[in-house]
């Protein structure tokens, strides 16, 4: 089948759905299915247009068997309200005449947010007569309100309405976790309309590894206890809880903490840092993806990290990763939310207050001292990863869905296997 996917974010940036949509548009294409994106000029997560593609208004790629269109992209590295407004503007307007610039698709996957993408979605899905199916990462505008990123009323409301819009004009709509589908029905959304499909890691890619390896050398962690956050850095982390609680810890030379992410957040932590004293505390900006699982094999435990105020249906993409490597978790995460709720069911980590720095360095001492029970959490994570996060089960989801909804009846396919690292994302 033809398929469009309809996703601001694509490779090659980093983190957050980026390396998902890439994943998923990759492994549509091994299967035999005719795929092109819409997607924006790679920013993220700088929030600014990487370097090989600025001053290009259009880009056409081809990778993996993928057809890439990029579009530009009105942005700006800080952004206030119009500058996000115009953002997401600038790429309807300019994401168009790429998305007509192609065969009739037979199904669009849009994914949100952005919330306004879902204008040109449903046009293009309308005048196509093809179903149009909605990928919910993030519940937008009240995750971004009760963190307090959103507080203009007028603008609340006006995303409210497209929100709505999105919804209802959607032929289906896949979430990441039932606390997702549960919002949307609340929401008066019909339950037959949302199918609910996690977000996935390739578990033959990100798997247990030897802790004594390259990357640990070359980082000097070598007889560490390490332990490790890695993604994105913002302001539903509050990743200063993580370095307070590094400062408990400062009198067991054996324990190091290794924040990796983005450069500018980066730069704010180290201030933080010096003011603590927090002289055990590493930080590393991304790492390339063929590094990614001898840099999550290097983490004796693993962080997730979440302010109390996070709304209960997030569902951070680190989990799946982190169970995979076989690493026990600590989850600094609201106890009734989605991600503590995972984290139980999976059995691989244990759950702490949120922003409490005595509670999360108790967590990493507890682990430390009892190595048996962290290889139990770890066992027991990947094992959950595998029968309910790996990739191929994601897939043979999604094309289920597809057939259905062109009712057609998907051929069975070998397996898709491991996606070479060399030519995926980077997360």
């Amino acid at each position: 089948m033809h398929i469009l996917i309809y996703s601001y974010n694509y490779y090659p940036e980093p983190i957050g759905i980026a390396p998902l949509m890439t994943e998923l548009a990759e492994g549509l294409a091994q299967r035999g299915h005719q795929v092109r994106v819409i997607t924006g000029m790679p920013n993220y997560p700088q929030r600014e247009i990487y370097e090989e593609y600025k001053g290009k208004w259009y880009v056409t790629e081809q990778k993996n068997g993928v057809t890439i269109q990029r579009s530009y992209l009105r942005i700006k590295s800080k952004p206030n309200l119009i500058d996000r407004l115009l953002l997401e503007l600038s790429f309807i307007f300019t994401s168009l005449p790429q998305a007509f610039n192609g065969k009739k698709p037979d199904l669009i996957l849009l994914t949100v947010p952005p919330l306004l993408v879902s204008l040109p979605a449903t046009l293009l899905g309308r005048l196509y007569n093809c179903p149009v199916v909605l990928n919910v990462q993030d519940i937008l505008p009240e995750a971004a309100v009760r963190v307090g990123l959103m507080t203009n009323k007028l603008m609340i409301r006006f995303c409210e309405i497209i929100e709505k819009f999105a919804y209802k004009n959607a032929t289906k709509i896949s979430v990441i976790a039932d606390g997702f589908r549960e919002n949307l029905i609340n929401k008066g959304v019909s339950a037959k309309k949302i199918i609910c499909i996690p977000n996935w890691v390739n578990v033959n890619f990100i798997r247990p590894l030897a802790k004594k390896n390259f990357w640990r050398t070359v980082h000097q962690l070598d007889n560490k206890f390490v332990v490790m956050y890695s993604g994105n850095i913002a302001l539903t982390q509050g990743l200063e809880t993580v370095i307070a609680a590094a400062t408990y810890l400062r009198h067991i030379p054996d324990i190091s903490f290794v924040i990796i992410g983005e450069s500018t957040a980066l730069s704010r932590l180290q201030k933080y840092c010096l003011s603590c004293g927090a002289d055990n505390v590493l930080l590393l900006p991304l790492q390339p993806r063929e590094q990614l699982p001898q840099m999550l094999a290097t983490a004796d435990v693993s962080l997730i990290v979440q302010k109390s105020n996070v709304i209960a249906f997030n569902m951070p993409s680190k989990i799946p990763l982190a169970l995979a490597s076989g690493r026990p978790i600590v989850g600094s995460v609201p106890a009734t939310g989605t991600a503590a709720k995972v984290i139980k069911e999976s059995g691989g980590g244990i759950i702490v207050e949120p922003e409490s720095p005595e509670a999360l360095a108790a967590a990493v001492l507890e682990i430390y001292n009892n190595p048996t029970f962290a290889t139990k959490l770890g066992n027991q994570g990947r094992k959950f990863a595998e029968e309910y996060f790996s990739f191929e089960q994601a897939i043979e989801q999604y094309e289920d869905l597809f057939f259905e909804l062109l009712g057609k009846k998907r051929v069975k396919l070998p397996s898709v296997g491991q996606l070479s690292p060399q030519k995926s994302v980077k997360i």
